[in-house]
């Protein structure tokens, strides 16, 4: 029998959890039995850092690890080279696990998303067995998403239909741990909303010393648009980020550059407010141009979306990590200026991406070569596979339960709603 409580979750809203603990004792026992083949995939993942979209060897040693477990996989899912798919069950709701394994260029896996595509596959395994055991209608679903350091591989997915009809979508994080050590991580975080662009200059070439008037210099444009910049610094709002590197400035010093350009990256709290700051760049760059003489061009790409968690997703994690002696904070004011494409995914259906702490050396915070070896310690997997565990016992729920999964629809319609009342 599955016995429900319904517990309070802010304002007039009420949480139905389902709590079927032998459904919580399957998805450990399965989890834990399969921690050394977890463990060597982590490290595998850890030892072959590979950059956006260029992640052949993740996607074939996932895939192999689920072949050699009996699942069917979809290699080079939608399209995309190195995405995967496996699902299990039939009917009812779809739960999604979303596994990165991209890295950073020149410092390995500094964003730690060998964890990341740990949990997933350990939540994965989990479910797939209660699934299996119960005989309930409902699929569970591992999606390979590669190339979230700046590819927005989900982007991608999202157009190709990869969060269609998807009830839940769930994943991890790690990070340093949180400042109060009572907590191993933090179940509500939103981020920032993103997106980078590359300002190219194109003025006139003429030697620096015999005519430089005949010169029309596009380093100066580049000048005066990153001064111009760091001055409307001091008119933003202090949530918001503008950080940009010149990526070509000319080719001798005695010649007037002709062909220059920029790459930046603009942040803020929602879609609407960063497109606005853009706005606000870009006309940075666009005087650069006329004071100089030069012609300005853009290449912009897809935004990344700020991350709405969702509510009820959140609070059954926090209530599983509880019941598993590792309890995070659950503060829905925690907001980070770091950015992801799983922005995007919460803005299509429910979605969850919690963080969790791993030990750290001093000053090895996320996308520092610290980090990178910390993400390979025996803590942190072990870190990694208790957190995956209370994904999966969150992600159960809303299998299980009519009335969670309602619930979770509702919160998710309801943020939708105020999204759009904002922008």
């Amino acid at each position: 029998m599955t016995k429900m409580k319904a517990l309070s979750v802010g304002h007039n809203t009420k949480l139905a959890m389902s709590h079927n603990h032998n459904a919580s004792k399957i998805i450990k026992g399965t989890i834990d039995a399969d921690d050394d083949g977890l463990r060597d995939i982590n490290l595998k993942i850890h030892a072959n850092p590979e950059l956006c979209f260029k992640e052949y060897h993740a996607h074939d040693n996932i895939i192999k690890f689920l072949e050699d477990r009996n699942f069917k996989v979809k290699k080079h899912a939608y399209g995309l080279e190195t995405s995967f798919e496996a699902e299990h069950g039939e009917g009812g709701r779809l739960l999604v696990f979303n596994a990165e394994y991209d890295a950073l260029p020149g410092i390995g896996h500094a964003c730690g998303h060998n964890l990341i595509a740990t949990s997933s596959i350990a939540a994965f395994l989990g479910v797939a067995a209660a699934l299996k055991e119960s005989k309930i209608p409902g699929r569970v679903r591992l999606l390979g998403t590669p190339a979230e350091e700046g590819g927005g591989g989900k982007l991608v997915l999202i157009e190709k239909g990869a969060y269609r009809d998807v009830d839940a979508c769930m994943m991890l994080h790690p990070a340093a741990p949180v400042e109060d050590p009572k907590f191993s991580g933090k179940s509500f975080i939103k981020s920032s909303a993103a997106t980078h662009f590359n300002v190219h200059f194109t003025g006139k070439a003429a030697h620096a010393a015999q005519h430089p008037y005949e010169g029309i210099n596009a380093l100066d444009a580049v000048v005066l648009g990153y001064n111009a910049v760091s001055m409307l610094r001091q008119q933003i709002r202090s949530y918001e980020r503008v950080h940009g590197i010149i990526t070509k400035s000319g080719a001798a010093n005695n010649i007037i550059p002709a062909d220059t350009s920029l790459d930046y990256c603009v942040r803020s709290a929602t879609i609407a407010e960063m497109e606005s700051l853009q706005d606000r760049v870009i006309k940075c760059f666009d005087a650069a141009a006329l004071a100089t003489g030069c012609k300005v061009e853009y290449e912009k790409a897809t935004a990344y979306a700020d991350l709405c968690p969702n509510y009820v997703l959140c609070k059954l994690y926090a209530d599983a990590m509880g019941d598993l002696d590792s309890p995070v904070t659950l503060d829905t004011s925690s907001v980070i200026s770091a950015s992801t494409d799983m922005g995007n995914v919460t803005y299509v259906c429910p979605g969850f991406h919690a963080m969790f702490g791993i030990p750290v050396t001093e000053g090895s915070a996320n996308h520092t070569p610290g980090f990178t070896a910390c993400a390979a310690t025996i803590e942190a997997h072990r870190l990694t596979i208790t957190a995956a565990k209370g994904m999966a016992i969150a992600g159960w729920q809303v299998l299980e339960s009519e009335e969670v999964a309602a619930q979770v629809r509702r919160q998710f319609e309801n943020d939708d709603k105020k999204r759009n009342h904002q922008n």
